[in-house]
């Protein structure tokens, strides 16, 4: 459904598209909602589960309701094993690891990572590094930040 007139203000939606006919890019994880809050001219303003405040196009299409399986987090796997049936691999930290497979490896004992700031595998900063572009396209579209 088009977040078009037809929908009242307050609406709860999600599966929203940013761009007409792309498929829908905001709000699809478990328990996720969207509140339609503004109409003005051809967009309407979004907050989103993030608290992003954010204009689409009333043209894009939406579903109405909140996504399913809104409990998904809270079940307790209870063993290391239930995370590998679901396809999750451990995750080896890199301290722990050779020099050769990883920039924080190496060193004898407990040895402190050894730069001035955690990279990832292939040396890219990691960790507090923004790495949006400053002047990006959709920026205008962005009413008020998520943080």
């Amino acid at each position: 459904m088009p977040t078009s007139t037809d929908m009242p203000l307050g609406t709860a939606m999600h599966n929203i598209e940013i761009t007409r006919g792309r498929g829908g890019q905001l709000a699809r994880a478990a328990g996720a909602v969207a509140k339609l809050i503004a109409k003005e001219g051809k967009s309407a303003t979004l907050r989103l589960p993030s608290g992003e405040v954010r204009l689409v196009s009333q043209n894009c299409l939406a579903t109405v309701g909140q996504v399913g399986n809104v409990g998904v987090n809270q079940k307790s796997l209870g063993r290391a094993g239930s995370k590998c049936w679901l396809g999750k691999r451990p995750v080896v930290r890199g301290v722990v690891m050779n020099p050769v497979d990883h920039p924080h490896g190496g060193g004898e004992g407990k040895a402190p990572i050894g730069r001035k700031k955690p990279t990832t595998p292939w040396g890219y900063p990691a960790l507090g590094r923004r790495t949006r572009k400053r002047k990006k396209y959709s920026d205008s579209f962005i009413l008020r930040c998520r943080k």
